[in-house]
Protein backbone atom coordinates (compact mmCIF):
# COMPACT_ATOMS: atom_id res chain seq x y z
CA UNK A 1 0.00 0.00 0.00
CA UNK A 2 2.40 2.58 -1.67
CA UNK A 3 0.08 5.69 -0.12
CA UNK A 4 0.86 4.21 3.59
CA UNK A 5 4.83 4.18 3.59
CA UNK A 6 7.02 6.33 4.10
CA UNK A 7 9.13 7.43 1.15
CA UNK A 8 11.99 9.72 0.63
CA UNK A 9 10.07 13.58 0.48
CA UNK A 10 10.95 15.56 -2.23
CA UNK A 11 13.50 17.91 -2.00
CA UNK A 12 13.08 22.01 -3.29
CA UNK A 13 14.92 23.99 -5.69
CA UNK A 14 16.94 25.50 -2.57
CA UNK A 15 17.36 26.87 1.16
CA UNK A 16 14.26 28.75 2.64
CA UNK A 17 14.02 31.13 5.05
CA UNK A 18 10.46 29.60 6.00
CA UNK A 19 8.90 26.50 5.91
CA UNK A 20 5.01 26.23 7.29
CA UNK A 21 4.44 23.05 8.86
CA UNK A 22 1.62 20.74 10.18
CA UNK A 23 1.80 17.17 11.55
CA UNK A 24 -1.63 15.66 12.78
CA UNK A 25 -4.25 12.72 12.27
CA UNK A 26 -5.99 12.05 9.43
CA UNK A 27 -9.18 10.96 8.13
CA UNK A 28 -7.09 7.98 7.21
CA UNK A 29 -5.97 4.34 8.60
CA UNK A 30 -3.59 1.70 8.96
CA UNK A 31 -4.42 -1.75 8.30
CA UNK A 32 -6.07 -1.99 12.14
CA UNK A 33 -7.95 0.85 11.73
CA UNK A 34 -5.78 3.43 13.70
CA UNK A 35 -5.60 6.95 12.08
CA UNK A 36 -2.53 7.99 10.73
CA UNK A 37 -0.89 10.61 11.23
CA UNK A 38 0.61 13.09 8.26
CA UNK A 39 3.53 15.50 8.21
CA UNK A 40 3.10 18.48 5.58
CA UNK A 41 5.58 20.82 4.64
CA UNK A 42 5.03 24.24 2.30
CA UNK A 43 7.69 26.24 1.55
CA UNK A 44 6.10 29.60 0.62
CA UNK A 45 8.65 31.55 -1.90
CA UNK A 46 9.91 28.43 -3.34
CA UNK A 47 6.22 27.25 -4.46
CA UNK A 48 7.09 23.95 -2.68
CA UNK A 49 5.14 21.79 -0.97
CA UNK A 50 5.36 17.90 0.28
CA UNK A 51 3.59 15.53 3.02
CA UNK A 52 4.66 12.00 4.39
CA UNK A 53 2.61 9.26 6.55
CA UNK A 54 3.35 8.34 9.65
CA UNK A 55 1.62 5.43 11.97
CA UNK A 56 0.71 6.16 15.65
CA UNK A 57 3.01 4.16 17.04
CA UNK A 58 6.33 6.63 15.33
CA UNK A 59 4.88 9.93 15.48
CA UNK A 60 7.38 11.45 17.68
CA UNK A 61 10.20 13.94 16.62
CA UNK A 62 12.70 12.19 15.95
CA UNK A 63 10.49 10.95 12.48
CA UNK A 64 9.65 14.64 11.80
CA UNK A 65 13.18 15.29 12.26
CA UNK A 66 14.39 12.69 9.91
CA UNK A 67 11.74 13.94 7.24
CA UNK A 68 12.96 17.55 7.71
CA UNK A 69 16.99 16.07 7.06
CA UNK A 70 15.14 14.45 3.32
CA UNK A 71 13.73 17.61 2.28
CA UNK A 72 17.25 19.39 2.58
CA UNK A 73 18.80 22.69 4.21
CA UNK A 74 17.01 23.21 7.28
CA UNK A 75 15.34 27.02 7.45
CA UNK A 76 15.58 29.71 8.90
CA UNK A 77 12.17 29.26 11.19
CA UNK A 78 9.01 26.85 11.14
CA UNK A 79 5.61 28.11 11.63
CA UNK A 80 2.98 26.38 13.26
CA UNK A 81 -0.42 27.06 13.50
CA UNK A 82 -1.97 23.63 15.73
CA UNK A 83 -1.50 23.94 19.11
CA UNK A 84 -1.65 19.72 19.61
CA UNK A 85 1.60 19.45 17.05
CA UNK A 86 3.54 23.01 18.36
CA UNK A 87 6.01 20.71 21.29
CA UNK A 88 6.62 17.78 18.70
CA UNK A 89 7.87 20.21 15.79
CA UNK A 90 9.22 21.95 18.35
CA UNK A 91 11.74 19.34 19.81
CA UNK A 92 12.62 18.14 15.84
CA UNK A 93 13.44 21.70 14.91
CA UNK A 94 15.61 21.85 17.71
CA UNK A 95 17.19 19.02 16.45
CA UNK A 96 18.20 20.49 13.49
CA UNK A 97 19.22 24.16 14.58
CA UNK A 98 15.66 25.64 13.88
CA UNK A 99 13.65 27.89 15.36
CA UNK A 100 9.93 27.31 15.87
CA UNK A 101 7.49 29.90 15.65
CA UNK A 102 3.50 29.69 16.73
CA UNK A 103 1.41 31.31 14.60
CA UNK A 104 -1.77 31.70 12.81
CA UNK A 105 -0.62 32.87 9.96
CA UNK A 106 0.35 30.32 7.64
CA UNK A 107 -1.87 31.13 4.86
CA UNK A 108 0.04 29.03 1.88
CA UNK A 109 0.20 25.91 4.24
CA UNK A 110 -4.09 26.10 5.43
CA UNK A 111 -4.66 26.42 1.88
CA UNK A 112 -2.85 22.94 0.99
CA UNK A 113 -4.20 21.39 3.82
CA UNK A 114 -7.41 22.39 2.13
CA UNK A 115 -6.87 21.29 -1.03
CA UNK A 116 -5.06 18.39 0.48
CA UNK A 117 -8.06 17.09 2.14
CA UNK A 118 -10.01 16.58 -0.77
CA UNK A 119 -6.84 13.71 -1.58
CA UNK A 120 -7.61 11.14 1.34
CA UNK A 121 -11.14 9.20 -0.45
CA UNK A 122 -8.65 8.15 -3.17
CA UNK A 123 -6.21 6.65 -0.33
CA UNK A 124 -6.12 3.12 0.87
CA UNK A 125 -7.78 2.99 4.53
CA UNK A 126 -9.55 6.28 3.88
CA UNK A 127 -12.33 6.23 6.69
CA UNK A 128 -15.24 7.82 5.72
CA UNK A 129 -16.38 8.09 9.92
CA UNK A 130 -14.06 10.24 10.40
CA UNK A 131 -14.20 12.46 7.27
CA UNK A 132 -17.73 13.28 8.04
CA UNK A 133 -16.44 15.25 10.88
CA UNK A 134 -12.75 16.02 9.88
CA UNK A 135 -11.91 19.75 9.21
CA UNK A 136 -8.12 20.43 8.25
CA UNK A 137 -7.97 23.98 10.23
CA UNK A 138 -9.86 22.77 13.47
CA UNK A 139 -7.83 23.64 16.50
CA UNK A 140 -8.95 23.64 19.98
CA UNK A 141 -10.49 26.66 21.33
CA UNK A 142 -10.61 27.08 24.44
CA UNK A 143 -13.49 29.90 26.38
CA UNK A 144 -12.64 33.22 26.72
CA UNK A 145 -11.15 34.07 29.65
CA UNK A 146 -11.77 37.47 31.83
CA UNK A 147 -8.85 39.75 32.14
CA UNK A 148 -7.31 40.20 35.25
CA UNK A 149 -8.46 43.52 36.97
CA UNK A 150 -4.81 44.93 36.63
CA UNK A 151 -4.86 44.94 33.11
CA UNK A 152 -8.47 46.99 32.71
CA UNK A 153 -7.99 50.78 31.10
CA UNK A 154 -9.80 53.70 32.39
CA UNK A 155 -11.70 53.56 28.89
CA UNK A 156 -12.60 52.55 25.73
CA UNK A 157 -14.09 52.98 22.54
CA UNK A 158 -14.32 52.13 19.01
CA UNK A 159 -12.38 54.31 16.32
CA UNK A 160 -11.48 54.16 12.85
CA UNK A 161 -8.94 55.54 10.32
CA UNK A 162 -7.95 56.25 6.37
CA UNK A 163 -5.31 54.11 5.64
CA UNK A 164 -3.03 57.90 5.49
CA UNK A 165 -3.84 58.50 8.98
CA UNK A 166 -3.17 54.81 9.89
CA UNK A 167 -0.17 55.03 7.93
CA UNK A 168 1.01 58.25 10.01
CA UNK A 169 -0.07 56.74 13.10
CA UNK A 170 2.46 54.20 12.66
CA UNK A 171 4.97 56.60 12.11
CA UNK A 172 4.42 57.99 15.50
CA UNK A 173 6.96 57.16 18.67
CA UNK A 174 5.33 53.73 19.70
CA UNK A 175 6.74 51.63 22.55
CA UNK A 176 4.99 48.54 21.52
CA UNK A 177 4.06 47.66 17.92
CA UNK A 178 3.01 44.89 15.52
CA UNK A 179 2.66 46.19 11.81
CA UNK A 180 3.38 43.65 9.39
CA UNK A 181 3.75 44.49 5.98
CA UNK A 182 1.22 41.96 4.49
CA UNK A 183 -1.25 44.16 7.08
CA UNK A 184 -0.29 47.18 5.70
CA UNK A 185 -3.40 49.07 3.69
CA UNK A 186 -1.48 49.59 0.89
CA UNK A 187 -0.29 45.60 0.15
CA UNK A 188 -4.41 45.06 1.01
CA UNK A 189 -5.19 47.48 -1.54
CA UNK A 190 -7.29 49.12 0.28
CA UNK A 191 -9.15 52.58 -1.51
CA UNK A 192 -7.69 55.74 0.09
CA UNK A 193 -11.38 56.42 1.64
CA UNK A 194 -11.49 53.18 3.33
CA UNK A 195 -12.44 53.57 7.13
CA UNK A 196 -10.33 50.94 9.13
CA UNK A 197 -11.84 49.81 12.28
CA UNK A 198 -10.06 49.30 15.32
CA UNK A 199 -10.33 49.55 19.79
CA UNK A 200 -9.33 52.45 21.74
CA UNK A 201 -7.72 51.58 25.06
CA UNK A 202 -7.05 54.64 27.58
CA UNK A 203 -5.38 53.22 30.04
CA UNK A 204 -3.61 56.00 31.93
CA UNK A 205 -0.73 54.88 34.16
CA UNK A 206 -1.59 51.20 33.36
CA UNK A 207 -0.89 51.48 29.47
CA UNK A 208 2.65 50.20 29.98
CA UNK A 209 1.78 47.16 31.09
CA UNK A 210 -1.62 46.57 29.79
CA UNK A 211 0.89 47.11 26.17
CA UNK A 212 4.01 45.15 27.36
CA UNK A 213 1.20 41.76 28.28
CA UNK A 214 -0.58 42.47 25.06
CA UNK A 215 2.51 42.68 23.31
CA UNK A 216 3.51 39.16 24.88
CA UNK A 217 0.31 37.37 24.03
CA UNK A 218 0.99 37.94 20.41
CA UNK A 219 -2.33 39.50 19.32
CA UNK A 220 -4.50 38.14 16.31
CA UNK A 221 -7.89 39.93 15.86
CA UNK A 222 -10.66 41.42 18.09
CA UNK A 223 -14.05 39.80 17.51
CA UNK A 224 -17.94 41.62 18.49
CA UNK A 225 -20.06 39.50 19.80
CA UNK A 226 -23.54 39.85 20.37
CA UNK A 227 -25.08 38.78 22.80
CA UNK A 228 -26.42 38.86 26.75
CA UNK A 229 -24.41 41.35 27.26
CA UNK A 230 -22.34 42.00 23.92
CA UNK A 231 -18.39 41.57 24.28
CA UNK A 232 -15.06 41.94 22.71
CA UNK A 233 -12.69 38.95 22.82
CA UNK A 234 -9.61 39.13 22.03
CA UNK A 235 -7.96 36.57 19.80
CA UNK A 236 -3.97 35.97 20.77
CA UNK A 237 -1.44 32.94 20.14
CA UNK A 238 -2.77 29.95 17.77
CA UNK A 239 -6.03 29.28 19.99
CA UNK A 240 -6.36 31.21 23.25
CA UNK A 241 -8.94 34.08 23.72
CA UNK A 242 -9.27 37.16 26.56
CA UNK A 243 -12.70 39.01 27.36
CA UNK A 244 -11.68 42.69 26.81
CA UNK A 245 -14.91 44.18 27.70
CA UNK A 246 -18.58 43.34 27.73
CA UNK A 247 -21.53 45.77 27.40
CA UNK A 248 -25.22 46.43 27.01
CA UNK A 249 -25.59 50.37 26.14
CA UNK A 250 -27.60 50.75 22.99
CA UNK A 251 -25.08 53.57 21.44
CA UNK A 252 -22.10 50.76 21.90
CA UNK A 253 -23.87 47.88 20.45
CA UNK A 254 -24.39 50.01 17.37
CA UNK A 255 -20.68 51.25 16.79
CA UNK A 256 -20.27 47.61 17.22
CA UNK A 257 -22.02 46.24 14.61
CA UNK A 258 -20.57 49.08 12.36
CA UNK A 259 -17.02 47.82 13.64
CA UNK A 260 -17.72 44.45 12.23
CA UNK A 261 -18.90 45.97 9.05
CA UNK A 262 -16.12 47.73 8.50
CA UNK A 263 -13.61 45.34 9.51
CA UNK A 264 -15.06 42.56 6.54
CA UNK A 265 -14.87 45.76 3.98
CA UNK A 266 -11.72 45.94 4.66
CA UNK A 267 -10.50 42.47 4.01
CA UNK A 268 -10.72 41.43 7.94
CA UNK A 269 -7.72 44.67 9.07
CA UNK A 270 -8.39 46.57 11.99
CA UNK A 271 -6.06 47.96 14.79
CA UNK A 272 -5.56 48.18 18.72
CA UNK A 273 -4.33 51.24 20.17
CA UNK A 274 -3.13 51.34 23.85
CA UNK A 275 -2.42 55.16 24.95
CA UNK A 276 -2.24 56.46 28.22
CA UNK A 277 -5.29 59.24 27.44
CA UNK A 278 -7.13 60.88 24.90
CA UNK A 279 -4.68 63.55 24.54
CA UNK A 280 -3.30 62.34 21.15
CA UNK A 281 0.59 63.26 22.78
CA UNK A 282 1.49 59.79 23.08
CA UNK A 283 0.93 56.42 22.41
CA UNK A 284 2.14 53.49 24.28
CA UNK A 285 1.34 50.20 21.59
CA UNK A 286 -0.43 49.61 18.19
CA UNK A 287 -0.77 46.86 16.75
CA UNK A 288 -2.52 45.42 13.10
CA UNK A 289 -4.83 42.72 13.01
CA UNK A 290 -6.24 40.49 11.10
CA UNK A 291 -8.34 37.21 11.62
CA UNK A 292 -6.24 34.29 10.76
Amino acid sequence: MNELSINAMPTPSSSSQVWQVDFYQRPVCDRDGTPLWELCVVIPDRNFQTSAWCVRSEANPAWIAARFAEIGTPPAELHVFRPESLSLIKTAGQTIGTTTIATRRTIALKRYLQTRAADYIRIDGFNPDLARTYDPLAVGRPAPVPLDDGLHGDQWRFASLTPRDLEALLDRPLRFKSAPASLHPLTLGLASTAQIPGVVFDAGRRSLHLARWIDRQIPVAIDYIPGQPDGLVLEVGLADRWILATFNDTEVKTAGQLYRERRDTAQGLHFLLIRPDDSDMTYTGLWLLQPA
